[in-house]
This record gives C-alpha cells, sequence and structure tokens, in this order.
C-alpha cells in the first residue's frame, strides 16, 4: 500500500537516492530541501530535476531550521512517515562553522520532532553517523556500546539526535528509528568526500591529500545499500523492546519505541587499497600527499549490522570494486570527462 512519505533533504545525495527508490515502489514523496550552497548547488539542482518529472513527487523549498514554516508542513501534507536526511554534514566543516551545526542538526530535528508529535506518523527514521562512535576503538562499532565520547561538534550533533528522539519516543509515544551511516558513496555524491575529492583530482592532474599517511580505514558502504536499509528499517516502525531494564540499560533500544541500527559494509577497507581501485577505475595513477590526521577525524570505522539483520533481515555487501566503478561511470557521463 503506497503512503505519503516526507524525506527531508532530497536534493541531498542519500535524499535523492530514497526519493527515487520509494517513488518507484509507488509510495508520494513530498521532498524538502533548503538548496543551500555547502556545496555545488547545480548539483543539488540537477539531482532534483531527476525526481521532478516523476508521478508523485512534490518538492517544496524549505529549511527544516525554520519553525514556522516546518509547521506549516506538517499541518498541511499530514505525512504517514518521515524520513529526515536534511543536516549539516561534514566533521571537519563543523570546526570551522559549528553554529550551522546548531541550526540545522540541533533546532531543524527539533522542529521535525514536534511536527511528528501535533501531526502523528507512523514512523520517524532519521540519519546519524557512524562518527559518534568518536573516540570508541572496540571493533566493531556496535549500536549496544557506549557513545559519550564524540570527537567533533558534527558527531556530538548527531548523537544528540538520537537522545532528542528517544525523549520523544518516551514522551509522545513516537515511533523513532535512527540510523548511523558508515562512509556513503556512490553515483550524485557529495562533492566534499574522498572519493568525490579523489576523482576531480587524479583527473585533473593535481595530487590527493591522504591524511594520518594513509593509515585509515573506513567501512565504505554503497548508497544503494544504505537506501535498502533505510527503507526496511521504515517499513517496520520501532517497537519497545520488552527485555529493556532501567538497572542495565541497552543504548541502542529502549522501553519506548526506539531503535538505532549501524547500516555499513561490516568490511572495513584500507584509504590506500581504495585509492588503488579508483586509480585502476579511472586508469590513471594517483599523486599522493600523506599528510597528519586531522582535527575530529577518526582512524578506523567498523559496523557491527547484527542488529539490522536481525531486525530487517538486510546486511550490505557491495564491493569497492563494483561500487567505485558504478561511481566513475557516473561521473564521467555527468562532467563528460
Amino acid at each position: 500500500m503506497s503512503k505519503r512519505i516526507l524525506v527531508t533533504g532530497a536534493a541531498g545525495f542519500i535524499g535523492y537516492h530514497l526519493s527515487r527508490r520509494l517513488l518507484e515502489r509507488g509510495d508520494e514523496v513530498i521532498g524538502v530541501d533548503n538548496l543551500n550552497d555547502y556545496y555545488d548547488v547545480g548539483l543539488k539542482e540537477a539531482r532534483l530535476r531527476q525526481l521532478e518529472g516523476r508521478d508523485g513527487f512534490t518538492f517544496r523549498k524549505l529549511d527544516i531550521a525554520d519553525t514556522d514554516a516546518i509547521a506549516a508542513l506538517f499541518s498541511d501534507v499530514r505525512p504517514a512517515a518521515v524520513v529526515n536526511l536534511a543536516a549539516q554534514a561534514g566533521v571537519r566543516y563543523s570546526l570551522k562553522n559549528p553554529y550551522a551545526y546548531v541550526q540545522a542538526n540541533l533546532l531543524g530535528f527539533t522542529n521535525i520532532l514536534e511536527g511528528c508529535r501535533h501531526n502523528p506518523v507512523e514512523h520517524l527514521v532519521y540519519a546519524s553517523s557512524s562518527s559518534v562512535y568518536g573516540a570508541n576503538t572496540k571493533m566493531p562499532f556496535s549500536v549496544h556500546d557506549n557513545v559519550d565520547h564524540p570527537v567533533s561538534l558534527y558527531a556530538a550533533s548527531k548523537k544528540a539526535n538520537e537522545l532528542m528522539a528517544h525523549t520523544y519516543s518516551h514522551l509522545f509515544v513516537i515511533p523513532t528509528t535512527g540510523l548511523r551511516f558508515f562512509t556513503v558513496y556512490g553515483p550524485w555524491g557529495r562533492p566534499d568526500m574522498a572519493l568525490f575529492l579523489f576523482t576531480k583530482a587524479i583527473l585533473g592532474g593535481q595530487p590527493i591529500d591522504v591524511y594520518n599517511r594513509g593509515m585509515m580505514r573506513r567501512d565504505f558502504t554503497y548508497v544503494d545499500d544504505i537506501v535498502e536499509g533505510v527503507v526496511r528499517t521504515l517499513d517496520k516502525p520501532a517497537t519497545p523492546n520488552p527485555a529493556w531494564r532501567a538497572d542495565d540499560p541497552d543504548p541502542g533500544t529502549s522501553a519506548a519505541p526506539y531503535r538505532i541500527y549501524n547500516i555499513g559494509n561490516h568490511s572495513p577497507v584500507e584509504l590506500l587499497e581504495f585509492i588503488a581501485v579508483l586509480e585502476k577505475k579511472l586508469g590513471v595513477k594517483a599523486k599522493i600527499n600523506l599528510l597528519p590526521i586531522q582535527p575530529g577525524d577518526v582512524p578506523a570505522t567498523w559496523a557491527d549490522v547484527a542488529d539490522l539483520m536481525a531486525d530487517v533481515g538486510f546486511s550490505p555487501a557491495t564491493t569497492i570494486d563494483e561500487g567505485i566503478g558504478r561511481f566513475v561511470e557516473w561521473y564521467r557521463g555527468y562532467y563528460r570527462v
């Protein structure tokens, strides 16, 4: 049965792919985005053009930090479910412009929660991030582990979203599910992320900056796998965990209708290996600048997806060879290089 689903950040990388998937299965999608200039607005508009000709898609240019506009939107469209992907992204940018994260990730998310409170929805799914694991070094990262030591304001804002969602699940019985995404890549990706930056530089004959002197490991996750995880969790509203104990609280579940899941490829890759695959797909050798690790970065990520597999029967599996190949094909076609 088709549903009316509100997708915030619909002109973004994941939001675009998710909106396409929902439309293809027959849902009605109300897409929201403020089209800010954090990165190339033209790319966001190009994604939107791919959506606007499809039956069932409506776009509203709104900022989720605009309290009155978001309240009016919820009252007007009354979505059955909400996927909140709108956010100020980026670990390194949070060191330069912290207030952007307060506006989008804290005030904006409060507005989404209030919309769900006053216009009851079946389920709120929202983007969290692997960044919340911060200073944790126990691998793989589990949703049942404590994550109280973020190392960037971006990560802290995402952890705050999880806490805020829990509060609304507890107080107002709103089913909420937070999804910790692990290093998403693929066609139509973000220009500020490594794969995009590396591809542009390599094809332009420019050196690429590789931090922590290449000793980085990331759980790179292909965007179609992320979307599959979002859709499957969206279709299964969070429920209370009957085994949850207040004297031994599980961070990943609750006595309220609240869940947290990792969505990652659960197969970390050395950054230099990732670059080697990219070189092969491009047919060009990279010039590499090996640099120290940057503030806010973590040396490794690795997702434990046991809960995702147990609850919705899905585990990401796209290899970097396949995923990078698809990205390169898209990049060469889009930029005609």
